[in-house]
């Protein structure tokens, strides 16, 4: 028996260590009460959806994480809904807080809170962005000599970031504090006076103004500079180009200006340049071709010219080189692009290239945009194009190419195609007819089509019905002739068309009215939402309200669109021969923004109906024939934005309404029958009812009745008395009889008079 118990005796010491093991283990993590009482006081604090936050033991709550001694280490609750109106202080008691991430929530305050910072002695990393947050920062960062990363970027901080900011922050890689409204000067010595270790700073999107200082080249880390879009200016510090482990430089849409440095070739590992949009100016250098890590190029808008260096095939890695808006030149055709084999977007638009269309593009397998136009480049589009089977965006207008029958045979057959341009190219040419088109179902994936400018002749051809995908067709200035085909209005995608220019006749097609994407939200709602592989760019026509020479349509600086989308939906017939009526059936595109009728033949009345285009910003039915009064229900158009209705013959009062009162008099002018504010002439009223449109009528029928009254009343008179005294003249005893009853009348009348007159007197 004691063998036995002898044999147990290891068994139970064993029990007993694993035991108080276990009980001593949740001893050790279980949550410090100072710091559960701290959570509790920051979750209170906040309206947002419950967390997971049921167990007695905090470090077993959601989003919180816990030492071996119970201290809250941890708090990660991003995009979880969180909404307050003070930045919750109660987390600077978690003295021993390493992570905090409160990113993509909804709270706002101030960081301004020397008590919340001053605490946090172990931060390391710190991420409220996409938060609400505003005010100024504290003076210094928590945690000086601990802190690695912050990131305050999509919130409303404001003023300049204190000098003393980073001070002692010797650990520091990380700083983001894009898209807010800082101001003043960038903190370029960061790194010669505090973080020499800094490998992120991202200072974009704010108001920051001035040169940026030297001391950048004093990172020796850094890896990623961004300073876009805020008012930056003068000449890049020579000193950046020190900093030999930059990949990155990003500082477009700033007043930058000067030439480029020949030193930036020594940043060997740059991948990304982005100067796009300040005011550079000079030839690339001519090594740029030793930046071969480059894989993005973004040189656009600026003033850069001369020669591409041939040393910039050696930038094999490049997937996207936009030069657009420079002022580069040289034969295009003498650049190799085969070299870039990864190159995915190439944008020269708007440079003073020549030569002939390179066909070594087509060695480039991986393009999925190509956009060569506003150049001088001559010659057609081969064959060969078809090999670029990503192919989606391409755009060679206003250029001097031909044949273009031949180039939409091609085309129709790259079947990634979704943006096609080719407008002013191709010039005088006649319209690509159906012949060889119309059987082949290509142009499956084409959304926009743009044959704007190139005075093709012939008319509307058929083919364009099979673009089942179709959303924006151009066809302005053209020599097109014929009627507006009514099956334009069965493409179930189209929301925006633009026949402006041309000499199309015939009737504004019914048909055109139900067009889906304009007449039903449901199918609106389907519309393509896919980013185009390139920007672009769209003129807005507007209304001048001071032009008063007929040129009534002028176009503000083009806008830029990375979604199809995001174009408001259109019509423009403008400058026709375009006769008839509007169709009471327009009321249907309830979903239509702009609608230009304007310099056409219309004729009738502006129909009630196009009262019902609620969405409507721009409406203009000038230079037209048109006749009535306009429509009262036009007052209930509260988005009109732009609106014409001058010379036509309208008549009759302005409808009141804050929006037509708001125009200027000279968008009613040529209507010399119309009344009311904002014209001078006012409308007379009466009976309380307004319109000189009523007097003019009354007068008019006055004029017409009051001669025909006249004579009516004489012919009465003479006919009335001859059938009366004529009798009377003849025969004696009747004209006794006559003046003897007349006499008793007489004095019938009087007395019932004096009876009358008596009792008036008595009351």
């Amino acid at each position: 028996m004691l063998v036995q118990v002898d044999h147990l005796m290891p068994h139970g010491f064993l029990f007993i260590f694993l035991f108080s093991s276990i009980i001593s283990t949740n001893i050790i993590h279980a949550c410090n009460q100072t710091d559960r009482s701290s959570l509790l006081s920051f979750i209170l604090s906040l309206s947002s959806p419950p967390l997971n936050w049921t167990s007695l033991d905090c470090c077993h709550w959601e989003g919180i994480s816990c030492n071996h001694d119970g201290w809250v280490t941890d708090v990660d609750l991003p995009s979880k809904g969180l909404k307050g109106g003070n930045f919750p202080l109660s987390l600077g008691n978690l003295t021993h807080l390493r992570y905090l991430n409160l990113s993509h929530n909804s709270l706002y305050g101030s960081l301004d809170q020397s008590t919340f910072f001053s605490s946090l002695n172990n931060l390391e990393i710190l991420d409220l962005s996409y938060n609400l947050l505003s005010g100024e920062l504290p003076d210094s960062l928590p945690s000086r000599n601990m802190i690695r990363m912050v990131d305050l970027s999509s919130n409303h901080f404001y003023g300049v970031i204190p000098s003393s900011f980073f001070q002692e922050a010797r650990n520091l890689t990380s700083f983001s504090v894009s898209n807010n409204t800082f101001s003043g000067s960038i903190p370029s010595t960061i790194c010669l006076h505090s973080s020499p270790l800094i490998k992120l700073l991202d200072f974009s999107l704010n108001k920051f103004s001035g040169n940026i200082s030297p001391g950048l080249g004093q990172c020796l880390q850094l890896q990623v500079f961004h300073a876009g879009y805020n008012n930056l200016s003068g000449l890049l510090p020579e000193d950046i180009y020190n900093a030999t482990t930059l990949e990155q430089i990003a500082l477009p849409a700033n007043s930058l200006y000067g030439a480029m440095s020949d030193r930036i070739v020594n940043l060997t590992i740059l991948t990304i340049l982005d100067l796009n949009s300040n005011g550079f100016s000079g030839m690339l250098p001519a090594n740029i071709g030793k930046l071969s890590n480059l894989k993005l190029m973004l040189l656009y808008a600026n003033k850069l010219e001369g020669l591409l260096p041939s040393s910039l095939m050696n930038c094999t890695k490049l997937i996207e080189l936009s030069l657009r808006f420079n002022n580069f030149e040289g034969d295009i055709s003498a650049i190799n692009f085969s070299r870039f084999s990864q190159l995915s977007k190439l944008d020269l638009m708007n440079n003073n290239f020549t030569g002939m269309l390179p066909t070594s593009l087509y060695s480039c397998k991986s393009l999925k945009a190509i956009r060569l136009s506003i150049n001088h480049l001559k010659g057609q589009i081969q064959p060969e194009i078809l090999s670029l089977k990503y192919l989606s965006f391409l755009s060679l207008g206003f250029n001097s190419l031909t044949n273009v029958t031949g180039a939409m045979k091609i085309l129709m057959r790259c079947e990634s195609l979704v943006f096609l341009s080719l407008t002013s190219s191709f010039v005088g040419e006649d319209m690509p007819s159906d012949e060889g088109i119309v059987e082949f179902d290509g142009f499956q994936k084409l959304r926009l089509l743009d044959l704007s400018h190139c005075e093709f002749s012939g008319q509307i051809p058929v083919w364009l019905s099979k673009l089942k995908k179709l959303e924006f067709l151009n066809l302005f200035h053209n020599r097109i002739t014929g009627s507006i085909p009514s099956w334009l209005g069965t493409l179930p995608r189209l929301f925006y068309l633009d026949l402006s220019f041309n000499q199309i006749s015939g009737e504004f097609p019914k048909e055109l009215c139900r067009l889906p994407m304009l007449a039903s939200e449901q199918t609106a709602a389907q519309l393509d939402r896919g980013y185009l592989e390139l920007p672009m760019f769209a003129s807005i026509p507007l209304i001048l309200a001071k032009d008063t020479n007929y040129n009534f349509l002028s176009y503000a600086h083009a806008l830029q669109y990375n979604y199809l989308s995001h174009l408001a939906p259109s019509i423009f017939l403008y400058n026709n021969s375009i006769s008839g009526s509007i169709p009471t059936e327009i009321g249907r595109l309830q979903l239509l923004h702009v609608l230009y009728l304007g310099v056409n033949n219309f004729s009738g009345s502006i129909p009630d109906q196009i009262s019902n285009l609620k969405n409507l910003e721009i409406l203009d039915v000038s230079v037209n024939h048109f006749s009535g009064k306009l429509p009262a229900s036009l007052a209930s158009l509260n988005f009109l934005k732009s609106f014409n209705v001058s010379y036509n013959n309208l008549e009759g009062p302005i409808p009141r309404s804050t929006q037509l009162q708001s125009f200027n008099a000279s968008v009613f002018e040529g209507n010399p029958k119309l009344c009311g504010a904002p014209l001078p002439n006012e409308c007379r009223t009466i009976n309380g009812v307004g319109g000189d449109n009523k007097n003019h009528q009354d007068e008019d029928q006055n004029g017409h009745q009051i001669p025909w009254f006249y004579i009516s009343v004489l012919l009465g008179f003479i006919i009335g008395f001859w059938g009366v005294f004529g009798p009377l003249m003849v025969k004696k005893t009747w004209r006794y009889a006559c003046f003897q009853a007349l006499g008793k009348v007489q004095d019938r009348l009087i007395t019932v008079w004096m009876t009358r007159m008596q009792r008036r007197l008595r009351n």
